[in-house]
């Protein structure tokens, strides 16, 4: 059987019936619970007579991994998604967050998007590819096809895919990977574009500390470790960290540039040229309608957002110390010492009233953006969508290729789908009412399974 004789309806169909059993299943993190979802996609691979893998890494954090067997001619290719979802506020939603409800043409529920839509569209991949395999219908794969359903993404616990690669590498290591969060179409002045996550920021979360001179509030003074937090906090919100070009960012612009033509290309050319100083300057309706004005200035900035503030034990008390949490975003390239500075930077002369404790960190992640599967890839696409133009991006949050990659694995995002100009799905991503349009999902398993059946079809 060919590919193009496959019953794409039927594949469709049945990535809508997983997504809707994986929604169904609660795996809110916390507490995740994710070892039901691994058990469920235990099942589905057992009545294809594939035997999977079930690791639990903590209690009830649940994983799941199956392998088809290629003929070793090239080191295997790994799909793999997570199954926890972060929590919902019930009353906010106008539907079941777990019921899978399907209206309007598209699919409802957590995890419709991140990531259980992913995982659903890589299950059925893998399902087909084993039916071709077992039926006699294509030819042994030239690398082996990992899939695994993993725990605990959305939180910083890591008691998923860390543990997993830390104490079971055989069963994940590969020369690649594919996962979240690429391949989507993004509408930009009539054109569209299929970023393909090549890179990601690490993360550096960390409590900024003021300290002052403790007293009876009755008689203010002008060392109030309140005040001096207030004037930091209120730098870091005004003042961007020193700007800085990546591989993957200088690629991205250059080709979004080339895509977008006419005054807009120039203007990005100009904006690339000068290493994007005058960002906030770029006058081009398209980009601002976006709101892709806000990611350039994220993937070409480390990036510190401000997001809690405590201090003090009573009202009439002045305390001897204040303290704001900090969200930092780390471009790869980026250690701890030199993003410190650069706020000490930001943060100017009153910076010694300030020190700064880490709470945890992931590295920053950059993979090639010319290899033999960003080939495949790109050549898919283009036969999907001939008008569409694929390009490098990076990422402005972490993934668990921060874990993947540790195995020597080169790392993409990319679980495509198309959707239709002004669906601004992303804004829905962790939302109430999070969805997936049905379409969007039909399309996207098709291109999945066009790249991973012609990359692990030739060496």
């Amino acid at each position: 059987m060919s590919e193009s004789s496959l019953n794409w309806e039927a594949i469709a169909d049945e990535t809508i019936r997983i997504l809707q059993g994986m929604i169904r299943l609660n795996t809110s993190n916390p507490p995740g619970n994710e070892m039901i979802a691994a058990q469920f996609a235990a099942r589905i691979l057992r009545t294809e007579g594939i035997e999977p893998t079930i690791v639990e890494t903590a209690p009830n954090r649940g994983n799941c991994v199956a392998r088809l067997r290629g003929n070793g001619n090239a080191k295997p290719l790994l799909l793999y998604s997570h199954t926890d979802v972060v929590p919902v506020e019930p009353l906010k939603w106008s539907v079941d967050p777990f019921g899978g409800e399907i209206s309007d043409g598209y699919l409802y529920g957590r995890g419709a998007l991140d990531m259980k839509g992913i995982g659903a569209m890589q299950l059925a991949v893998f399902l087909t590819l084993a039916r071709q395999l077992r039926a006699g219908e294509i030819q042994a794969l030239d690398r082996d096809v990992i899939i695994a359903f993993t725990a605990d993404e959305e939180t910083g616990e890591n008691q998923g895919m860390g543990p997993l690669c830390d104490l079971h590498p055989d069963l994940l290591r590969a020369e690649y990977g594919l996962s979240e969060f690429g391949g989507f179409s993004l509408h930009i002045g009539g054109k569209c574009f299929y970023p393909v996550q090549t890179a990601e920021k690490g993360t550096a979360w960390m409590r900024m500390i003021a300290t002052g001179q403790p007293g009876h509030a009755s008689v203010p003074h002008n060392n109030n470790a309140v005040v001096h937090l207030a004037h930091a906090v209120q730098r870091l919100g005004s003042r961007s960290l020193p700007t800085r070009l990546t591989p993957t960012t200088r690629a991205f612009v250059s080709k979004l540039a080339t895509g977008l033509g006419g005054a807009q290309g120039a203007g990005l050319r100009v904006l690339l040229a000068t290493g994007m100083r005058g960002l906030g300057t770029l006058s081009s309706p398209a980009l601002r309608d976006s709101g892709f004005i806000n990611e350039l200035q994220a993937i070409t900035h480390n990036t510190c957002s401000p997001t809690g503030l405590s201090a003090g034990l009573k009202t009439n008390v002045i305390p001897s110390d204040a303290s704001a949490v900090l969200d930092c975003r780390t471009l790869p390239g980026t250690t701890t010492e030199s993003l410190l500075s650069e706020l000490r930077n930001v943060l100017g002369k009153d910076s010694h009233r300030l020190k700064f404790e880490i709470d945890s960190e992931t590295p920053p992640l950059e993979m090639p953006t010319e290899t033999p599967l960003m080939n495949v890839i790109n050549r898919v696409i283009k036969r999907h969508d001939p008008a569409g133009i694929p390009i490098p991006y990076m990422l402005t949050g972490a993934t668990d290729a921060k874990h993947v990659s540790m195995l020597g694995t080169i790392c993409y995002g990319f679980s495509p789908m198309k959707f239709a100009p002004g669906d601004r799905f992303a804004e829905r991503v962790h939302a109430h009412d999070e969805r997936v349009a049905l379409s969007a999902l039909a399309w996207g398993v098709h291109v999945l399974y066009d790249t991973v059946f012609e990359f692990c079809s030739r060496t």
